[in-house]
Formats: C-alpha cells, structure tokens, sequence
C-alpha cells in the first residue's frame, strides 16, 4: 500500500473533524505530500467508515497513483496549495460553522488578537467560486501568499503546514478567531491590533519557539508563488456513496 503511515495519519485526523464541530456529513477534505506522492481522503465518504485502504493517493499532476474511490473533489485546490508553497506538507480544509459565516460578511479577518500573528497576520478570504474548480484553487493560491490559512468566500476554510498536526491546529485556531471576531462584533466594534504589534508579536514567537502544532511568526510565513493555471483533478472510477458538495 503506498504511502502507509501517512493514509493512517490522513484517517485519524479525518476522524475529528466532526466531533470537533468543523464539518457536517461528508463535507470538508485534507491531505499529506510526501515527495511527488499526496494521500487524500476521498469524495462524499462518511469519515467513521474511512479507512487507510481507502484513502486515495496522487501524484503532484493530478494522475492516480492508487485509489479505490474517487480523490475529494478538491484536488485542484490541495494541489495548488503544494505548488504555491512548497513547504507546505499537509492540507486542511473545513465548513467550520464561525469562519464559514464570517467568509460571508467580511474581506478579511483583522487582527484583533495577538495569536492571528501565528497565521501570518490579518486572514485574506478568497473570492467566491465554484468547489472543485480552478478558479477556486487559484482564488486560495492568492490569498494564501504570505499567509499559512484564508477563508473560502461563502464556504469555509483552508489551512496549511509542515505537518497535518501543524495544519489541523491552524485551522482551530482560524475558527477561534473567527469566533471571536463574530462574538465581539456584537457588543461593539473590536479594538485591532496595528501591524507592528503583529510583527513584535511574531518576533517574540520566533525568538522563544512557537507552541506546537502552530503555525511560523507571520515574518517568516511560507511566500506564496503567483497562481498559475491550477493541475488538473484526477480521473478516477466513480465513488461508491451519493455524491455531495465539498
């Protein structure tokens, strides 16, 4: 079975994403590179019955290495992400119900906490487009330059890191802020934090080493290539379960 360990990591952090409140039914996709190879869960599969077996593996082009069902209809947004951070070894993303509702009101998260510095700094949302297009994965691309998460316009969120613990504790983090953002919104307008307090911020994370699972000091946050024309989604057999939004 290629790539073992990391379809058996790809499914245990699959597992949590409902019991953490960050997706409903099947919704939601992620994903580990490792060398030219990427594990990633596949489309519309109910994530209690996921198994390494059934996790799917591609190449960095898109093509099928091995996948029983049909890779997550969001092959071209992960792998945009690889392409435009090489960094970046694992991919998160998530309909988690607070960032999901904030991508739909705002341009971008501001800084109104000092742990927003561990995402780069204020969170970019990526315009509105279809799931599972190329517009979308080259929309994400932009948002994610100098940036480690963004908000998916009127869908969700993204995150990435060097490992799928680092990129998994990203996304909470995302939809804490958001949370926030929203909470405080409500008793008034949130007092931000100015940019060079960020990079203070991001500079002290740097000097004593940030806490584990989080992302790097926004002054040394993963710079984004310009987006090009997004790889093309695997073709593969059709899934075994009705197929729904990702």
């Amino acid at each position: 079975m290629l790539l073992g360990p990391e379809r058996r990591l790809v499914v245990r952090y699959a597992k949590r994403l409902r019991p953490d409140g960050l997706v409903v039914l099947t919704a939601g996709n992620l994903s580990v590179r490792s060398g030219d190879l990427v594990a990633i869960t596949p489309g519309s599969f109910d994530y209690d019955e996921l198994t390494p077996e059934r996790i799917c593996v591609i190449g960095l082009d898109g093509s099928v290495a091995e996948a029983p069902l049909a890779p997550s209809s969001e092959v071209p947004m992960h792998l945009g992400v690889y392409d435009a951070v090489p960094e970046a070894c694992a991919v998160v993303h998530t309909h988690a119900p607070f960032a999901s509702a904030l991508s739909t009101v705002v341009d971008e998260l501001p800084a109104l906490h000092y742990l927003i510095a561990e995402l780069g700094g204020p969170v970019r949302v990526a315009p509105y487009a279809t799931f599972g297009s190329n517009e979308l994965a080259e929309n994400v691309a932009r948002a994610l330059e100098g940036r480690t998460a963004a908000l998916l316009g009127n869908h969700g969120t993204i995150a990435f890191g060097e490992t799928l613990e680092q990129a998994y504790s990203r996304t909470l983090l995302l939809e804490w802020l958001s949370a926030l953002y929203l909470r405080s919104s409500l008793l008034g307008a949130p007092r931000l934090l100015a940019g060079e307090e960020i990079e203070l911020v991001a500079r002290k994370l740097s000097r004593k080493g940030a806490p584990a699972g989080s992302s790097p000091p926004s002054g040394s946050a993963p710079r984004a290539r310009a987006p090009g024309r997004a790889r093309p989604r695997a073709r593969a057999a059709a899934p075994r379960r009705r197929e729904s939004p990702r």
